[in-house]
């Protein structure tokens, strides 16, 4: 013989009611969440990588010409990164025959890997001929290095690579 415990209360019957405050409930909290979850991603990225996907794709050809060109003066241009007090970046340009380069004014910008809103542009000195020191401090984090050298009004040298700082 088993005994069962009754707690003097009888259970509630599933009414129409019921039913209607837990369907209106749980889509409320899934339209909550969506709407939150909408506007933080809204929010955080602006979606836009380029203004005009139909100039990009026609300034193509230029820039692979100024690419092929660039490959065939065999310039080394290198950039060091400074840590500590002084964080700063060093860039050095040679040419082929490892002569300082002269005449040139660097254009060089961090660029936020996910936020183009976050980007620094960075002012730079030059210490000697083909050698240039950063005046802005690097703030921390990963950064594309974006590096462009200009002869007048002509990019005659742009890279890019990965940097943690």
């Amino acid at each position: 013989m088993s005994t069962t415990a009754t707690t003097g209360r009888s259970p509630r019957p599933i009414t129409g009611r019921t039913v209607l405050l837990y369907f209106v409930s749980f889509f409320g909290i899934i339209f909550a969440m969506n709407f939150y979850m909408v506007r933080v991603a809204i929010s955080s990225f602006s979606g836009v990588e380029t203004e005009s996907a139909y100039k990009a794709g026609l300034s193509f050809k230029n820039d692979a010409a100024a690419a092929h060109a660039q490959d065939a003066r065999h310039w080394s241009v290198e950039a060091f990164l400074q840590h500590g007090g002084a964080s700063g970046i060093t860039i050095a340009a040679r040419d082929a025959k490892g002569q300082a380069l002269t005449g040139l004014t660097p254009e060089v910008r961090l660029a936020h890997p996910t936020d183009k809103r976050r980007d620094v542009v960075l002012e730079f000195v030059e210490l000697t001929p083909g050698q240039f020191k950063s005046l802005t401090s690097i703030p921390e984090g990963q950064w594309d290095l974006v590096i462009g050298l200009q002869r007048e009004t002509e990019t005659v040298f742009r890279s890019k690579s990965r940097i943690s700082h």
